[in-house]
Order: structure tokens, then C-alpha cells, then sequence
């Protein structure tokens, strides 16, 4: 994807992260934790033109859990019309917690896929090889499931490319460049550039930033071509000193700054088309 993309006003398929599996209601009490509190603000966001819910489950405490995916994906599915479900395999260090986000009933339509370890502050994940990404990969494949390829860093973007060679993906790949602290790329306009110039052939990509970095580098994204993800997993700030009220405030923005740069926002199931999703 390119300048010419963004000239030819290719849709925008909008990913909104609504929860992640770091920061809690601590941080900012307007995160969602549980399963009907994600599932309203996903129904919120797509009513604005998210077509991607990018999903983390929670426990009763608030605290990460991959085995509350199911009980998450059920309430979306109840308040929302056609949303795509993202189901994560990240964030936990054991396999078998991470293959729990494709193996709910039904399958997710897509999951996120880590291609590598990362370290961001204090949550450092140290368990992941080349023989679990390359097993959730196979799985997914299987099970008819979309992977967003995570690019947490230049090291990671060679990895995807390792999978494909391997022949575990099929086009259109979907990869995910990720901008931040820790070990995640650096926040400048010029490793974006960098990192599209180096995207496989046949790729969309996304983009992700982390706090106040989310603004500028998905507005870059929207100019290049590409796809953009917002949210409180990824932002707890509307601006400097003033908390995100919602998710839906955050995503509302950028359905403002997409369409004032003059491209459209994908429906999912024009996103679903873009991304080859059966």
C-alpha cells in the first residue's frame, strides 16, 4: 500500500482495542473490564465505523485473562451487528493460554499474532519461539482464522516475512506495525516510513501507536495508504491531561480525521473483502 492508495481513496478498515491486558480501571475508570462493559463499547464504536474489535478478556478483578475470551466474544456478539471479532494470543507468556483466543465456539474471524517476544515496561514476555507463532499460525490457518501479524519492531517485520516464505499465510497478509516504549519501534514518522517501504508484497497493514503517539503516526497511516487502530488498550488520553472518556470518543476522532483526509471508513464487511475473510 501507498501515497497512490490514499490518492485512489482506498477505504480504511478501523480496529478499535477497547481493553487490553496492562493497565486497569486504575488508570482510567472509563476502561472496560468485564464482558458487558467491552461488549457496549464495541457496539458504541462500531455504530461509528469500527469494523475490528481487537478483544482481551478480563477476570472478575480486572486482571488478564485468556479464559474470559469466550464469555467476551458471547456479549459482543449479542450487542453488535456485524463486527469482526480480533481475538488475542498475546500478552500471556504460556501457550497454552495464548491459544485460547482461537479455540473459542464459534472461531474468531481473526486473531492477533505475535511475531515475537516484547518487553513493554514492567510486562515483559519472555515465552514465545519460533515454534509456538509458527503453531498458532498452522491452527489458524486450520481454522479458517485471519491472523494480524504484530510487528512490534523491525526484528518482528522479518519474521513475518519468515512465515510467509513457510507458506503458513495466505494474501492479503495483515500486519500490524506497532509504535511505543520498551521494545516496541520507535515513535517517529520516518520508521513508519521505513517500515512500509519494507512490507511484503500483497500486504495491508495497520497501524498502532501507543499514547500520545496515537494521533500523529495513524493520521500518517491514513495518508499512506494504510489501515489504523485506536483505543484505551493502546491510549488512556483524549489529549494531553484530559482522560479518554470512552473508546468511542477516541474512535469518533478518527472517523473525523479519516474523512476530512478525504478517505472513506470500511464497513466489515467491506473490510472483510479487503482482507480476503470468507
Amino acid at each position: 500500500m501507498t501515497y497512490d492508495d490514499y490518492l485512489a481513496g482506498k477505504k480504511v478498515i478501523l480496529t478499535v482495542a477497547t481493553t487490553g491486558g496492562v493497565h486497569g480501571k486504575d488508570a482510567n475508570p472509563n476502561l472496560p473490564e468485564q464482558p458487558e462493559e467491552i461488549a457496549r463499547d464495541v457496539r458504541d464504536c462500531e455504530r461509528l465505523g469500527a469494523s475490528i474489535a481487537h478483544v482481551h478478556g478480563r477476570d472478575e478483578y480486572g486482571e488478564n485473562s485468556a479464559a474470559h475470551l469466550q464469555a467476551v466474544n458471547d456479549a459482543i456478539r449479542d450487542e453488535c451487528e456485524d463486527v469482526i471479532i480480533q481475538n488475542t494470543t498475546g500478552g500471556q507468556s504460556a501457550y497454552e493460554s495464548r491459544v485460547r483466543g482461537i479455540r473459542t465456539d464459534p472461531p474468531p474471524e481473526m486473531a492477533s499474532l505475535d511475531m515475537g517476544p516484547f518487553n513493554r515496561g514492567q510486562h515483559i514476555i519472555t515465552e514465545h519461539t519460533r515454534h509456538n507463532i509458527e503453531s498458532l499460525a498452522r491452527e489458524m490457518r486450520e481454522r479458517g482464522i485471519k491472523p494480524e501479524l504484530e510487528a512490534f519492531n523491525n526484528g518482528h517485520l522479518n519474521e513475518s516475512h519468515r512465515l510467509i516464505d513457510l507458506g503458513l499465510l495466505e494474501e492479503p497478509y495483515y500486519i500490524n506495525l506497532i509504535f511505543g516504549s520498551g521494545t516496541f519501534s520507535m515513535p517517529r514518522p520516518r520508521n513508519l516510513l521505513n517500515l512500509v517501504d519494507n512490507l511484503p508484497e500483497n500486504s495491508e497493514f495497520n497501524v498502532l501507536a501507543t499514547g500520545r503517539h496515537q494521533l500523529p503516526l495513524t493520521t500518517m497511516a491514513v495518508l499512506l495508504g494504510g489501515h489504523v487502530r485506536v483505543g484505551m488498550e493502546d491510549n488512556l488520553y483524549f489529549e494531553r491531561g484530559r482522560p479518554a472518556e470512552s473508546n468511542a470518543q477516541l474512535v469518533e476522532r478518527s472517523v473525523e480525521v479519516i474523512e476530512r483526509l478525504g478517505r472513506e471508513i470500511a464497513t466489515p464487511e467491506e473490510a472483510r473483502a479487503i482482507l480476503g475473510i470468507d
